[in-house]
């Protein structure tokens, strides 16, 4: 069970502080990932408990270069942490070196290399299982009321944002409203034997121990994209039950819906090219550190707050969330 493993931290975790990690190749974008993926210690814990000894070194396989990394990460802050052999091993792997790369993408690629290259299959599902949100989508004709239902699962919930200004709790909100898709985007029902408008709606199944999600601030516009810089809040630490009311599944059986926030990924410029950062708030630990590839630096929770938004300033783009657990015997800590 996980929550063997998640009912106590170590005391490295609790002397834990980020290290930088230098910028080679344009490789601000997974430096900042493994900032978060550092902090995440649930996931370490987990591949700490791989025996990868049958593992050749030589096979570029993710998972476990990011063991390695993420050990480094923990250990002595004087030596140089040996990230290269990760960001050579994601460039064999087709994430190109000197090349910019999308945090999200970059992000669900790495966890699925996870599925596809542990040799202990039952550690990799616990890994799928620390992000999976499970969902249940009902589709429902127009025309002959004839209902589909599908179940399914993301490993990171992608939240529309509004132009003008809006909240993550807005963001939830809408993620999981009511659609009706007519026209072009009307699907087909198996009753009518054609394509036929449609009313979808989304109910929450399970939520996980670490929720992800990406605020989609990218829009298709005359043929181009384009970046929202628009205002978008979040809070440190909210209540889903009381964000997502009428959101949960009959079938949804968890009773622990608190989540607080540890790590922030930043994107600052526009959509031809910019510079992702991170801020992070370490297993444990209270005190917010913002990580700038090499650089890290203590901040405030102000400080966070800083990266709602602004035109051309850091926006926050990714949000992790962590659940806090009864069984754990611990409250969510807070920032002043």
């Amino acid at each position: 069970m996980l929550s063997r493993f998640y009912s106590y931290l170590t005391l490295r975790d609790l002397k834990y502080e980020m290290r930088g990690l230098s910028n080679y190749q344009l490789s601000c974008c997974v430096n900042t990932l493994l900032q978060t993926l550092s902090a995440t210690w649930e996931l370490s814990e987990l591949l700490e408990r791989w025996d990868s000894a049958g593992v050749k070194a030589d096979s570029h396989n993710v998972p476990l270069e990011l063991k390695k990394v993420l050990s480094a990460m923990k250990s002595d802050h004087r030596h140089s942490t040996p990230h290269q052999d990760f960001l050579y091993c994601l460039d064999r792997n087709s994430f190109r070196l000197c090349v910019q790369h999308d945090a999200d993408e970059v992000f669900l690629s790495i966890l699925n290399f996870m599925q596809q290259q542990m040799d202990d299959r039952a550690l990799a599902l616990d890994i799928q299982n620390l992000y999976k949100v499970s969902v249940e989508t009902r589709l429902q004709c127009l025309e002959c009321s004839c209902i589909q239902t599908q179940t399914s699962f993301q490993l990171s919930l992608h939240l529309h944002v509004k132009e003008d200004q809006d909240s993550l709790e807005g963001c939830i909100s809408s993620f999981l409203e009511d659609q009706e898709l007519s026209g072009r985007d009307s699907c087909f029902c198996a009753q009518c034997e054609r394509k036929t408008p449609s009313k979808r709606d989304v109910k929450l199944l399970s939520l996980p121990r670490i929720l992800c999600m990406q605020l989609k601030r990218y829009r298709s516009s005359r043929g181009g994209i384009r970046k929202l810089d628009c205002r978008v809040t979040f809070p440190e630490t909210f209540d889903f039950s009381e964000l997502a009311r009428g959101g949960f599944s009959r079938d949804f059986a968890q009773d622990e819906y608190t989540y607080t926030l540890y790590a922030v990924v930043v994107h600052s410029g526009g959509t031809m090219g910019g510079h992702y950062t991170a801020y992070v708030r370490p297993g444990g630990n209270q005190q917010w550190y913002y990580a700038d590839d090499s650089s890290v630096e203590k901040v405030s929770w102000e400080r966070v707050q800083g990266t709602y938004g602004k035109y051309y300033g850091g926006t926050a783009y990714m949000l992790m969330y962590r659940r806090s657990s009864k069984e754990e015997g611990r409250q969510p800590e807070f920032s002043g």
